[in-house]
């Protein structure tokens, strides 16, 4: 999650959590974003997490994707533009529902 409001990882994340979602910001630059504790990645969080919702370019999914799965994350949801046919296979594989290129801010509206 980006500390910046302009960022999709940021209006995002606030939008679900103003919206009854328990959002638990990683970025390893920060020490905390909008009063939350910030993690510098997955494995560090204490707790399970349900979805991993990832904000980076594609070029950069593949490790996240891999401790979402290592952490056993119910679902992996890759943002607007992010493609990963590698991450598409290693979700599958591990029986973790996956997916990419659509924003979740939209299909929550969509479902309201």
């Amino acid at each position: 999650m980006s500390p910046k409001p302009e960022r999709p990882s940021h209006y995002v994340s606030l939008y679900m959590k103003n919206n009854g979602f328990q959002i638990i910001p990683v970025n390893p630059g920060q020490k905390f974003i909008n009063n939350e504790k910030c993690y510098t990645n997955l494995k560090e969080i204490p707790f399970s997490i349900d979805i991993v919702n990832v904000f980076r370019r594609s070029e950069y999914v593949l490790p996240i994707v891999t401790d979402a799965i290592d952490i056993n994350a119910k679902a992996i949801w890759l943002q607007d533009g992010i493609i990963s046919e590698e991450a598409t296979k290693l979700s599958k594989k591990a029986n973790i529902m996956f997916i990419m290129n659509d924003c979740m801010l939209r299909q929550h509206q969509r479902l309201k």
